[in-house]
């Protein structure tokens, strides 16, 4: 997460760890170091499994955090219904296949039905779900859904472009891909509204 990030949407960085589970997983990398060959007495290697255990808990806080409780912690009754939208937010995740990360841009927005939302909760919401062994495709889904049913919307529209570690580090190793995944729910079913909110979100990834 970056300082632009957190000026930007209200991040603050917190890391909190459960000592049990860090306990675990430090044995857990441990010994997955020994059967890959590795001695985990070396040097280089003494922290190494306390450092993963801590980079997975990290990863994964998004377990933790409950996305209907961000947006519904900052609702506010207010009579606009033209576009709100959020868009470039950082993502950073794990894919559930493989562990690898895939990072891109979010872009999100809502048209709202009497309620609007704070917009560091979208960004945060993101966020919430991003911190989990993910998909792309699941991913998507769970930020128009999470919005959808904590606002109420006219309707909800989510893409997100990522490039994905997997593709370009083993496998095809394809170094140029990206996925784009989007969703719509509501008044982004029509072709007009989809239209001018792709116009509106334009793309900086690429």
């Amino acid at each position: 997460m970056t300082d632009e990030m957190q000026k930007r949407f209200g991040y603050k960085l917190t890391e909190e760890y459960n000592p049990e589970t860090l306990a675990k997983l430090q044995e857990h990398y441990t010994a997955i170091l020994e059967l890959l060959g590795e001695d985990p007495q070396r040097e280089g290697l003494l922290k190494t499994p306390y450092r993963m255990a801590r980079s997975m808990q990290f990863l994964t806080q998004g377990y933790q955090q409950d996305p209907m409780e961000i947006l519904l912690s900052a609702k506010f009754k207010e009579d606009y219904r033209q576009m709100v939208i959020v868009k470039d937010i950082e993502v950073y995740s794990l894919c559930e296949h493989h562990l690898i990360p895939f990072i891109g841009k979010a872009h999100v927005g809502y048209i709202p039905n009497g309620y609007i939302t704070g917009l560091s909760k979208i960004a945060r919401v993101v966020e919430a779900y991003s911190r989990r062994l993910q998909v792309q495709e699941r991913l998507t889904t769970q930020i128009k859904n999470a919005i959808n049913e904590a606002l109420h919307p006219l309707g909800v529209a989510v893409v997100i472009e990522a490039r994905h570690l997997c593709m370009s580090m083993r496998g095809v190793q394809k170094q140029s891909a990206v996925t784009t995944t989007s969703d719509f729910i509501g008044a982004f079913e029509r072709e007009s509204t989809r239209e001018e909110f792709f116009q509106l979100i334009g793309s900086n990834l690429h």
